[in-house]
């Protein structure tokens, strides 16, 4: 157990230097290229912190953990959207772009309502099951998503008043360390926390929507927080939406590509505090401030799913 604990604390600090080094090189890269910085979060960043759940969720296909996997993937997107991004707002006000306003967020509703058709196969099968065939539709939708994200790039060419300090080889340096330290980190994290929890008698459903869940987005939590202070917001919002369309188009994609996956219906309820937890999100774009995320927004996403995390595992125990 001890020994668990100080691999998980290893992981942190793993977790910690990979977001600063893979922030810094991705910022440095965006001006560099003259691309805007939302356009690197939503891509390079958000498929650097979701490398956790690819590995988690390869692992469980394989050996038929769909708990785990669902868990996982929802039980992370849940996180980035009510604690990571509750966080990142409560640091500082997140700001938005319009084009993440009108059309990244309301993209990432999209999928999530595309999650809740495929997995409950409503007019197909009395036995719920994510097949093969949506994994294809759904890894289709990936490529178009960042065909989408590409020809931003080429509309959201930004100015720059002064030339990247950093060398082409230390950009590619401090995001391949990032990268790498996120994921050797998230993996550390979450295969000692799995060892915690089973000691503590958890079960498999709990394991993937907590430990797990919570695991693997905490290279999404230190990248965000960390862009947050820097005032970043462009990354802190990138990072998240980006991976919460990665984690379903992509990761849920390949994991049922590998094995098709069966779905636990109560998995419904936190599909839909995803669902209502977009809403919400894209909501406050149209409210108070426009295209802000105000402190008190933020903190209604955090102290929400910190109350429902509560009342998950006390229902549990």
């Amino acid at each position: 157990m001890l020994i668990s604990f100080s691999l998980v604390a290893l992981g942190f600090v793993l977790l910690i230097f990979g977001a600063t080094w893979l922030v810094d090189g991705a910022s440095a890269l965006a001006k560099k290229l003259k691309i805007s910085d939302l356009a690197i979060g939503l891509t390079i960043v958000a498929f650097g912190t979701s490398a956790p759940e690819l590995v988690v969720n390869i692992i469980a296909s394989a050996d038929g953990y769909s708990d785990i996997i669902l868990g996982n993937i929802i039980g992370s997107n849940n996180f980035n959207l009510f604690i990571i991004l509750g966080l990142s707002g409560l640091i500082l006000p997140i700001t938005v772009k319009s084009s993440t306003a009108w059309r990244e967020i309301p993209i990432s509703l999209i999928v999530a309502l595309i999650l809740l058709v495929f997995a409950n196969d409503f007019f197909m099968s009395e036995h719920p099951v994510i097949n093969r065939i949506e994994g294809v539709v759904m890894l289709i939708l990936f490529f178009l998503f960042l065909f989408y994200v590409f020809t931003q790039m080429k509309q959201d060419v930004i100015e720059i008043s002064e030339p990247a300090f950093k060398s082409n080889y230390k950009i590619w340096g401090l995001i391949i360390f990032g990268l790498a330290g996120l994921i050797i980190g998230g993996q550390l994290v979450v295969d000692n926390s799995i060892k915690i929890a089973t000691l503590l008698g958890v079960s498999e459903k709990i394991i993937g929507l907590t430990i797990i869940a919570a695991g693997t987005s905490l290279p999404e939590l230190v990248t965000s927080v960390v862009a947050a202070f820097k005032k970043n917001s462009d990354i802190a919002i990138g990072n998240i939406i980006g991976s919460n369309i990665f984690n379903i188009l992509l990761i849920l994609s390949i994991s049922s590509l590998i094995k098709p996956i069966s779905f636990n219906i109560n998995f419904n309820t936190d599909i839909l505090i995803l669902i209502g937890g977009t809403v919400f999100l894209l909501g406050s774009m149209i409210t108070g401030k426009r295209k802000k995320l105000d402190r008190w927004e933020a903190g209604i996403l955090f102290s929400f799913f910190i109350t429902y995390t509560v009342y998950l595992v006390g229902k549990e125990i």
